[in-house]
């Protein structure tokens, strides 16, 4: 059977797991810090209760407490938060090798950008993964991990970094899922490396009966509190690839600092909300950048200059510049089908998805790295077709 039948069958598969992981990992990520921050003084006045909730959902009441000393047993079963985070970096982490890794001539280089090897590239990858962790793991241990706001800034200087080296190392789009890696990396650490082990030795010292080091929640704590407010920055970089007009743009590092502290506000809106304070600045202010950054890379409208091509020329500058992966069958080892299903074959193909080429040519998105090697003069000439109404 065919490799780039089966690595497309892969990547949906992968992409298919990834999201449903993730959905359940920042399900659960929302669900608990909104209870954390809604706890209030138990009724009862139980000492080993630190606070409780009451909720009706699904036609019946619920009563939710949290015991931060522990109930003084081991209840059994004993439901874990871990699994949904694992898979979630399992999945991601391997779709990423299978796209960008294994195809980093395609996705991860832009010779324009720097001009790589496929393995300098991936190695450049792997220790800026790792690098990313070290350095924030290193923070959070330090006494300055104990003061949130500043974590906040260190964290949106250490982001900028992140993008700006990024994006002047790696393509565009390259760029901006390696920065949704190192993001996604810290996050399953925080869980596998610090949350996790942390509740272990609670766990096991409630069954000795032994004390429990309220430092093994307090770091754990921590971490969850991290990864609560870099889930929407993470999702907006699991759907960068779809929208070339970021990490296309000159400024494509700034665009995604900007978008990801827009998320980050929106969190910090919702998680005061659940405390009952309802401070509408966060959500305004995250709205604001959204609508700055949509102004700031909004195209100018430039009227096309170039003369209307004939559609005989048409036809000729896509046969030789898209046809390897606009075909039925493309040429292009990467894809086993056309890229979204857009055939550029015939010529009633060309007429019907002219105006879904045109944001792909302005941005400069495709080809991507401009592989087939479209010149300046033959881009203009099928934009001025497009806007001509893509006469036959």
């Amino acid at each position: 059977m065919d490799t780039a039948y089966l690595a497309e069958w892969a990547a949906l598969l992968l992409r298919w797991l990834h999201v449903l992981t993730a959905m359940c990992w920042i399900g659960a990520s929302f669900y608990f810090m909104g209870l954390d921050q809604s706890l209030r003084p138990p009724a009862d006045k139980d000492p080993l209760v630190r606070g409780e909730q009451w909720a009706v959902h699904g036609g019946g009441f619920y009563h939710k407490r949290k015991f931060l000393g522990g109930p003084g047993f081991v209840p059994e079963p004993l439901h874990w938060s871990k699994w949904e985070a694992y898979w979630t970096w399992i999945s991601g982490f391997s779709l990423f090798l299978l796209l960008y890794w294994m195809q980093a001539d395609t996705y991860l280089i832009d010779p324009d950008v720097m001009e790589l090897a496929p393995w300098q590239a991936i190695c450049i990858s792997i220790g800026l993964i790792l690098l990313a962790w070290g350095v924030y793991d290193l923070l959070c241990r330090l006494p300055v991990g104990e003061n949130g706001q500043a974590m906040a800034v260190l964290g949106v200087i250490g982001l900028a970094a992140s993008a700006w080296v990024c994006t002047h190392v790696f393509s565009g789009r390259g760029a901006y899922l390696q920065v949704g890696a190192m993001i996604g990396t810290i996050m399953a650490a925080n869980v596998m490396a610090v949350i996790i082990p942390g509740q272990k030795k609670m766990v096991a010292a409630v069954a000795e009966g032994r004390e429990i080091d309220p430092r093994w929640g307090g770091w754990g704590k921590q971490r969850s509190v991290h990864n609560n407010y870099m889930t929407l920055p993470v999702i907006f970089l699991m759907i960068s690839p779809h929208y070339p007009m970021f990490w296309q743009h000159p400024q494509a590092w700034a665009l995604l600092v900007a978008m990801a502290l827009a998320g980050a506000l929106v969190r910090q809106f919702f998680n005061l909300r659940h405390q009952g304070l309802s401070v509408y600045d966060f959500w305004l202010f995250g709205i604001v950048i959204v609508c700055v950054v949509a102004a700031f890379i909004a195209p100018p409208h430039r009227a096309v200059t170039a003369e209307v091509p004939s559609f005989a020329r048409v036809q000729q500058i896509t046969a030789e510049r898209c046809a390897e992966c606009h075909a039925p069958r493309p040429s292009n080892a990467a894809f086993p089908a056309p890229p979204k299903g857009i055939l550029l074959h015939s010529p009633a193909q060309l007429r019907r998805n002219a105006r879904l080429m045109e944001p792909q040519l302005r941005s400069e998105a495709m080809p991507p790295g401009n592989a087939t090697g479209l010149t300046p003069e033959e881009r203009a000439a099928l934009l001025a077709w497009i806007g001509a109404g893509a006469p036959r």
